[in-house]
C-alpha cells in the first residue's frame, strides 16, 4: 500500500491489445490524488523492445470486505493457472523458466559480466513473453551467451535441462517460431504445444472433421480446452485441459479458489456462473462451457467481474485451441456512467452499418459495457495486456444472449502517463496535427476501443448455413475478425451522431484518431517487430492490412499524401 492506493506491476510493450490507446489525455477517473499523479513511477524499466507499465488500482479501497475477499479470490484462481500458457506456447518452455528460475534466484558467482548480464536480458524477455519466442514477432529469443558459460550456470546452481530443451534455446532453426503462416503446413512450421509436434495440418483438419460429424451440439467449440496428440496406436486423441486431465494440478487449484469465490459472490447469478465455470473445469465438458458463458454474459450485476478460462484462439495456427487466461476487474463508475451511451445505442449502430441486410441482427440483444481497474492478470493476458475486452465468442451466443465489453481504464492511464511527446512530435505532419492529438488524443483512442468491442465485435450475424470463420478462414479468421471491428469503429468515430450523443465533443476526435492509426498501422507498430522480421500478431496483422489498403487507394484519388 502506498497512500492508500493498491497497485501491481505490469510489464507491458506498448500494449498487446484491441486497439493500441491513441492518445495522451489525463485519465481522472483512475488517477487517485493530484499528488500520487506526480509521485507514482509508472516507467520503471526498459529492456530489448520492451517497458515494464506500473499500474494503479485505486478503486480497490472503495469495496467491501466481502467484495476485496472476492478480488483476492478470483487473482489467486488466476494466477494458479499462470504456468499453463507457458507449456501451451511451447513444450520446452516451463523447464527452460525454471531453469533460469533457479539460475537467477541462487547463482552465487559473478554477476557482473557481460554473459551474466546477457542471460538476465534472456531471463526477462522469457518471462514477459511466457517463453522463449517473441509475443508479437513469434520469432526465438536469441541467446547473447554461451551454451558453455550456460550449462557452467545450471551446474553451479544444481539445475539441467534434457538436451533437446538446450537445441530449443541454442539452435537458432530447431522450432524457430512459435507460429508461423508461411508454409503449406501451418503446424509443421509452428513450435505451438497445442498439437503434437509430430502431427500435421491435414492430419487435425481431417481429425476436426470427423468429430465435428459425430458433435450432437454442433454450436460447442469444438477442439477449444483440449491439446490433440497421437496414442499408441498412431491414432489422433483429445488430451484434455481439466481435473484428472492435462494441467490437473494447476486446474485443481484454480477450481478451489474458483469455488472460494463463489462463497462470497455479490449475488446468486454471479454465484452461479462460477459454480457452472468450476464444473466445466472439473469435467472438460464444452456444453457446461457454453452453459457458464450464457450465464456469465447475463450476470451484470455487481462491480467485480472476470475472465478465467481457455480462450482466445489467437495462437493457435487453426484457429481451435483456447490459450489460458485470466483478468479480474473492478468496475470504474464514473467512466461506466458517461460510456453506457454506447451499449444502450447498439441497435442504431447496428441498423446503419454499411453491410448487407442479411448481416445484420434484426434485435441486439444483451450488450453491456464498462469500463474498469484491473486488479489482476495472468496467463496469455499479462504481462502483454489488453486494454479492451469484447467476450464470449461463441456466435450463437452472442447473437442470443449478448456479450460483454469492457475497456480497461487503469491500463490506458498508466500507457498514458508512460509516453512522452517526442514520439508524437517526430510523426506529425505538423503542428495542427500534435494539437488536435494533445487535445483529442486520449478521448480518441479510448472512443475507438469502445466502439471496436461494443460495436465492431458484438455486430453482425453469419447467414444460415455458413461454418464458423475458424473453419472457413483458418489462419485468417483472427486478423479479419480484428479488421472488422477496427473498421466498424473507423467508420462510426467520424459520424456525427457521437457528437449528438455527447459521446465527442467534435468530429475532430475522429480526425485525431484516423491521424494515429494510420500512423501505427503503418509504421509505429513495427517498432515492436525486428527488421526483417515478419509481421504475426493478428491485431498488428489487421493494423498493417487497413492502413496500407487506405493509403493505397488514397494515394491515388489524392486523399493522402506519403
Amino acid at each position: 500500500m502506498v497512500k492508500n492506493i493498491f497497485f501491481l506491476v505490469s510489464m507491458l510493450f506498448l500494449i498487446a491489445s484491441c486497439g493500441s490507446p491513441s492518445g495522451q489525455e489525463a485519465d481522472t477517473d483512475t488517477a487517485g490524488t493530484e499528488e500520487a499523479q506526480d509521485t507514482f513511477n509508472y516507467y520503471p524499466e526498459r529492456f530489448a523492445d520492451k517497458k515494464i507499465l506500473r499500474y494503479k488500482v485505486s478503486s480497490f479501497d472503495q469495496l467491501t470486505l466481502q467484495q476485496k475477499k472476492l478480488v483476492y479470490y478470483l487473482v489467486q484462481a488466476g494466477l494458479s493457472g499462470r504456468d499453463i500458457i507457458y507449456d501451451q506456447n511451447y513444450r520446452h518452455n516451463l523447464a527452460i523458466r525454471r531453469a533460469l528460475d533457479q539460475i537467477v534466484a541462487d547463482y552465487s558467482g559473478d554477476r557482473s559480466s557481460e554473459e551474466w548480464q546477457e542471460v538476465l536480458l534472456y531471463a526477462k524477455q522469457v518471462w514477459f513473453a511466457n517463453g522463449i519466442h517473441h509475443h508479437y514477432s513469434n520469432d526465438k529469443f536469441t541467446p547473447g551467451f554461451s551454451r558453455e558459460y550456460f550449462e557452467g550456470l545450471l551446474s553451479a546452481v544444481g539445475a539441467s535441462l534434457e538436451p533437446e530443451a538446450l537445441r530449443a534455446i541454442f539452435d537458432p532453426a530447431f522450432d524457430a517460431r512459435k507460429i508461423d503462416q508461411s508454409g503449406s503446413d501451418l503446424l509443421a512450421n509452428s513450435a505451438v504445444n497445442f498439437y503434437g509436434p509430430d502431427i500435421t495440418q491435414a492430419e487435425a483438419e481431417a481429425f476436426y472433421t470427423k468429430m465435428k460429424a459425430g458433435l450432437k451440439d454442433g454450436r460447442v467449440s469444438m477442439g477449444l480446452n483440449s491439446k490433440i496428440i497421437r496414442n499408441q496406436k498412431g491414432q489422433l486423441e483429445e488430451a484434455v485441459w481439466k481435473v484428472g486431465g492435462l494441467y490437473s494440478d494447476a486446474i485443481e487449484q484454480i477450481a478451489f479458489w474458483l469455488e472460494k469465490a463463489a462463497e462470497v459472490a455479490e449475488n446468486e447469478a454471479q454465484a452461479s456462473a462460477l459454480k457452472l465455470l468450476v464444473d466445466y473445469y472439473r469435467t472438460g465438458d464444452l456444453i457446461t462451457w457454453d452453459q457458464y458463458n450464457v450465464a456469465w454474459v447475463q450476470a451484470t450485476e455487481g462491480d467485480i467481474d472476470y475472465i478465467n478460462s481457455f480462450i482466445e484462439v489467437y495462437n493457435d495456427p487453426l484457429g481451435y485451441k483456447g490459450s489460458y487466461e485470466s483478468i479480474v476487474q473492478i468496475k470504474d463508475f464514473d467512466a461506466s456512467a458517461r460510456m453506457a451511451v454506447v451499449s444502450e445505442n447498439a441497435q442504431w449502430f447496428e441498423d446503419n452499418a454499411p453491410i448487407m441486410e442479411a448481416h445484420k441482427k434484426k434485435s441486439v440483444t444483451g450488450i453491456t459495457y464498462k469500463v474498469v481497474s484491473v486488479a489482476g492478470e495472468s496467463g496469455d493476458a499479462s504481462p502483454a495486456t489488453p486494454i479492451g475486452v469484447n467476450l464470449p465468442n461463441a456466435n450463437w451466443i452472442r447473437a442470443e444472449y449478448g456479450s460483454k465489453s469492457v475497456s480497461l481504464g487503469n491500463i490506458i492511464h498508466a500507457y498514458d502517463q508512460a509516453d512522452g511527446p517526442g514520439l508524437l512530435q517526430e510523426f506529425s505532419h505538423d503542428e495542427e496535427e500534435v494539437a488536435r492529438a494533445q487535445q483529442y488524443g486520449a478521448l480518441a483512442g479510448k472512443m475507438h476501443t469502445a466502439l471496436h468491442e461494443v460495436i465492431g465485435h458484438a455486430s453482425g450475424q453469419l447467414e444460415e448455413g455458413v461454418a464458423t470463420p475458424k473453419e472457413t478462414l483458418v489462419n485468417y479468421a483472427s486478423p479479419l475478425e480484428e479488421a472488422r471491428a477496427d473498421l466498424v469503429a473507423l467508420y462510426y468515430i467520424m459520424d456525427p451522431k457521437l457528437v449528438e450523443l455527447g459521446l465527442l465533443p467534435s468530429q475532430d476526435v475522429g480526425k485525431a484518431e484516423y491521424d494515429s492509426y494510420l500512423k501505427n498501422g503503418y509504421m509505429l507498430q513495427l517498432r515492436r517487430i525486428e527488421p526483417g522480421k515478419t509481421i504475426e500478431q493478428a491485431h498488428m496483422r489487421n493494423r498493417s492490412m487497413v492502413s496500407h489498403w487506405i493509403i493505397e487507394k488514397g494515394q491515388e484519388n489524392g486523399a493522402i499524401e506519403v
